[in-house]
């Protein structure tokens, strides 16, 4: 049971961090001038989804 948990969680977080990197690459392409500021909002979204995703494997390996 705390492997579909944790494949749950992991899937969360895999769309949460492609959905920012789509959101990223559409307004690096719109504006190419503020790829810095762009840039470092993905990479704080990317791992904030990761902490999440580590947060369920956390409570899937409790649960169990």
């Amino acid at each position: 049971m705390g492997v579909i948990g944790y494949s749950i969680g992991v899937i969360g977080a895999s769309l949460a961090i492609a959905l920012s990197a789509f959101g990223v690459a559409q307004a690096m392409a719109r504006q190419p001038e503020i790829a810095d500021r762009v840039f470092t909002v993905f990479i704080m979204s990317s791992a904030f989804a990761e902490a999440l995703a580590l947060i369920g494997f956390v409570v899937a390996l409790v649960v169990r």
